[in-house]
């Protein structure tokens, strides 16, 4: 349940809760990226299923939204007698907060935008009560 700006401006945020609030990620996808930061190497999804001790498919689906958002980036590797499998990283840091710093600078836009339609009709309403009055 979406919860009010003010609730939001109140709490203490930490990094990762951008990853919820601007992407509506889940605990699960947290935790799935941090194994990922974590690593070394590019992971297979039953790497990052073993790490988080969830079911593989339940893995799958938090990887394809991080895939979604931008946060991981997926890779084939080829077998040499044919056939590939697919390995996942995680974005370079600084192109996921030049997103992230995008998507917000079009909010404020939109909120703007959203503030000034609200002025306009309301300010009608107090010109039209002020005139009736007088």
């Amino acid at each position: 349940m979406a919860r009010s700006m003010a609730e939001l401006l109140q709490q203490d945020m930490e990094c990762e809760g951008l990853l919820e609030c601007i992407h509506g990620l889940k605990q699960l996808d947290k935790e799935c990226f941090q194994v990922m930061v974590e690593s070394d190497e590019p992971l297979t999804i039953d790497d990052v299923a073993e790490q988080v001790d969830r079911e593989r498919s339940t893995a799958y689906r938090s990887i394809q939204r991080l895939l979604q958002t931008g946060f991981i980036q997926k890779e084939q590797i080829n077998y040499e007698q044919g056939g590939y499998y697919h390995v996942y990283y995680p974005t370079d840091p600084d192109q996921i907060a030049s997103e992230m710093q995008r998507m917000l600078n079009d909010w404020y836009a939109k909120m703007g935008q959203l503030i000034q339609e609200f002025e306009d009709k309301y300010e009608h309403g107090e010109d039209t009560r002020v005139a009736a009055e007088g």
